[in-house]
């Protein structure tokens, strides 16, 4: 197509050629120390474009040999350029395929090419890479030395924390690296610096996520989570599950009623209507002597017993026969309830015969302890209770050999 276009060039201008110059009868007379030259005009107009045309080429050819030290200084960048981009290039895929002396070899060539004084933004964020590359080698191989000094390198304390994304992943790296290293401290502290844009990204959050549950703040990483799992970075049942874990951490880690509570009203609202959480506090609750504040928080979760899930109503189930110390006449009716639509359930059963067994109703008490009892699917601590109730309640009718046998089944039970 370019050489149609040329052609067509070609003949408009022989076509204006003709026209113009075809019927030109001028002369042109040069004098010259008594000597008189005549051309023809046309003549005359080829010569001085000739003469223009060997005037620009000489020029240009002076150009040229003046820039050519200048070109020959360009090319040898050019070429130290690509062979250093082509060691960057074998320090990664050396890194991806594990080979990691390798890939610290190739990386550390690129840099020795690259040279260590100022060069463009490209140059310095060549050099980085390639710093970091050979960090990441030298991180593979448990070499933390030479890591943390090629890491300086990188993140040098005169350069804003905000200069580019080059500096933004060096500590996001890092951070990892601290993680590995089992160091919560040092992660912290490099996730502090990240300017607020990058400290929201999902990477910084997770890696602040795992840094919190090393340093064992649960109520911390509870909220990081959540905010997760908001951004969506865990499917729904992952979310849900981490969510619940850190809840259970923050209780477990509690040595008192007070630090309960604290924790307890640190939760988010969802938290506290979560059955499993809330039945995680009730046994809490009752193991540090306060059965009554955790059948407080029992309380709305078996308000809405028929509306749960068989796992989470068993929960609930069991939370109260740990919690079940004290209980009062308010819980009756409310058990009563839960036992009648729930005929079958044994975990309900269970709770509504250690209701009855701690107000002494016998009577009612003994099938729902029978059928949870000879329930192996039920855990062994609520199993264990059920016999020990059945026990007592076989003392309080006069039958001690019940009563025995029923403290023997209590002390099988693993």
């Amino acid at each position: 197509m370019r050489n149609i276009v040329w052609l067509v060039l070609l003949f408009a201008a022989a076509v204006v050629a003709a026209l113009a110059l075809g019927d030109n009868d001028g002369l042109v007379s040069l004098y010259w120390s008594g000597w008189r030259v005549e051309l023809s005009l046309n003549l005359f107009l080829l010569l001085v474009l000739a003469l223009g045309f060997a005037v620009v080429t000489a020029v240009q050819g002076v150009n040229a040999l003046i820039g050519l030290p200048a070109r020959a200084r360009q090319w040898r960048d050019l070429r130290r350029e690509r062979a250093a981009q082509a060691a960057l290039n074998e320090a990664l895929a050396e890194l991806f395929a594990g080979r990691y002396s390798r890939s610290y070899k190739a990386a550390q060539r690129a840099l020795d090419m690259r040279g260590e004084g100022p060069g463009t933004a490209a140059e310095n964020q060549l050099r980085q890479l390639a710093q970091l590359l050979a960090a990441s080698s030298l991180h593979s191989l448990q070499d933390r030395g030479r890591r943390d000094q090629m890491l300086q390198r990188v993140l040098k304390p005169g350069r804003s924390v905000s200069a580019g994304p080059m500096d933004d992943g060096a500590r996001l790296l890092a951070t990892e690296w601290a993680l590995d290293d089992r160091d919560a401290t040092r992660a912290q502290a490099l996730l502090a610096e990240l300017p607020p844009g990058v400290a929201r990204r999902t990477l910084a959050l997770r890696l602040k996520l795992q840094a919190q549950r090393l340093a064992r703040h649960p109520l911390d990483a509870l909220g990081t989570a959540r905010l997760l799992s908001k951004h969506q970075a865990f499917s729904a049942v992952a979310a849900q599950g981490l969510l619940r874990s850190l809840a259970f951490e923050a209780m477990d880690a509690t040595h008192d009623i007070e630090q309960l509570r604290q924790v307890w009203q640190q939760f988010d609202p969802s938290d506290q209507r979560d059955p499993y959480v809330v039945a995680r506090a009730a046994r809490r609750a009752a193991a540090l002597g306060q059965a009554d504040q955790g059948r407080q928080w029992l309380r709305p979760v078996w308000d809405q017993m028929p509306k749960l899930e068989a796992e989470a109503r068993a929960e609930a189930a069991h939370a109260l026969v740990d919690a079940v110390d004290g209980v009062g006449d308010d819980w009756l009716k409310r058990v009563e309830t839960a036992q009648t639509a729930h005929a079958t359930d044994t975990a309900v059963q269970a709770a509504a015969g250690a209701v009855y067994a701690s107000r002494h109703l016998w009577g009612k008490a003994r099938r729902p302890l029978e059928m949870a009892a000879n329930d192996a699917q039920r855990p062994s601590r609520v199993r264990r209770q059920c016999w020990r109730a059945l026990a007592l309640l076989a003392q309080e009718q006069g039958d001690m050999a019940m009563a025995e046998q029923c403290s023997q089944q209590a002390a099988g039970i693993d």
